[in-house]
């Protein structure tokens, strides 16, 4: 991995890094894309909102994009982790998309969360190809949903500026930065994948409350439905927030379809979905980890995998209507999470209705 740069500086002028927009390096990975030699025609749009799937019952997530590719035999060591492939090898993601969507995932969470036009631009991209590349991670995510005849939803991810940092921020939050600057950094990424079409944007692994307020404000210029989900531990945001004031924020905003968290240690979601059902009355939105804890400084994951898909019930019966994993949850696992939803034991009645088994 390559060190952080300074935060302020890329903040301040997105653009800066930007090359000449007319240029148009050769990329193997791109033309290979663009020739069609493993693409499929896109999907049609799901036959309803991502909304009305939640009002109508529980709606599966995909798991962590990265182990997949990692399984795949991919290399991420690089500052745009799994962006990086949107050049380089994009079939590998619309394969680690289909890995999911054939396990029963009825939502996929793009190739998007690592990527910026600062990013992008510091490995040569202009900002014509930066946004390319912004709009061929909802592309691929559409080609792989087109491998099953069911309705997948397409979540563009935004992630949080730690992110994009490639240190570890996204676990700490707080980077000196206002809401104003957070703001300026996201507007660009955010419209360019809204401009691609998702069916909704996620607002991921967000780890305070501050950042929360930057991407709410952007994403509610969009017209598209959003869910916004932190990264949480001890009981608080990271950046030690408490849980009602983070879900709080989102009350207002009517684009946003669920609240909760993602990227966490799945005993601390129990809490977590419990208060944002109570604190926004909105569908809880719930993704952890596989209960491993990354390592910023050895670049690794330690401890042992907690995840147990049975825990879905809970969530479900506290309010979770969007459940998945997120780091090191796979295929196999939210194929657990299916056969669990699917489950007589896991349907219940809300307001006189079933809901209907994924898939």
């Amino acid at each position: 991995m390559q060190p952080a740069r300074d935060p302020g500086r890329d903040i301040r002028d997105p653009g800066r890094d930007a090359r000449d927009p007319g240029r148009d390096a050769p990329d193997p990975g791109r033309d290979a894309y663009a020739s069609g030699a493993f693409g499929r025609p896109f999907a049609g749009t799901p036959s309803r909102p991502l909304a009305a799937a939640l009002a109508a019952g529980t709606v599966l997530l995909d798991g962590g994009l990265s182990n997949q590719l990692e399984a795949q035999g991919c290399d991420l060591r690089d500052e745009l982790w799994s962006a990086r492939l949107l050049a380089d090898g994009p079939e590998q993601i619309e394969q680690a998309h289909t890995a999911y969507v054939r396990a029963g995932a009825q939502v996929l969470i793009t190739a998007s969360y690592q990527a910026s036009f600062e990013g992008f631009g510091r490995r040569g991209a202009g900002r014509a190809e930066a946004a390319a590349l912004f709009a061929r991670s909802v592309e691929l995510a559409r080609r792989a949903a087109a491998s099953v005849a069911r309705d997948v939803w397409v979540a563009a991810s935004v992630g949080p500026y730690g992110a994009v940092m490639a240190d570890g921020a996204e676990y700490r939050g707080r980077y000196g930065l206002s809401v104003r600057e957070l703001e300026r950094f996201h507007r660009p990424r955010i419209e360019a994948l809204a401009a691609a079409g998702p069916d909704a944007l996620a607002l991921e692994t967000v780890p305070d409350t501050d950042e929360a307020e930057a991407l709410l404000r952007v994403a509610e210029g969009t017209g598209l439905p959003v869910w916004l989900s932190y990264t949480v531990a001890r009981g608080e945001t990271r950046a030690g927030q408490s849980l009602e004031e983070a879900f709080g924020l989102a009350a207002g905003y009517g684009r946003v379809v669920a609240v909760g968290v993602n990227c966490c240690d799945p005993a601390e979601a129990d809490l977590a979905v419990r208060t944002a059902a109570a604190v926004t009355g909105k569908p809880v939105v719930v993704y952890p980890n596989s209960g491993e804890h990354w390592d910023a400084g050895g670049r690794g994951w330690t401890g042992g995998a907690t995840f147990d898909p049975s825990r879905v019930r809970a969530w479900q019966a506290a309010g979770a209507r969007l459940v998945g994993g997120c780091c090191r949850v796979g295929p196999d696992t939210i194929g657990e999470l299916a056969a669990q939803l699917a489950a007589p034991s896991a349907n219940h009645r809300e307001g006189g209705r079933e809901e209907p088994e994924p898939g």
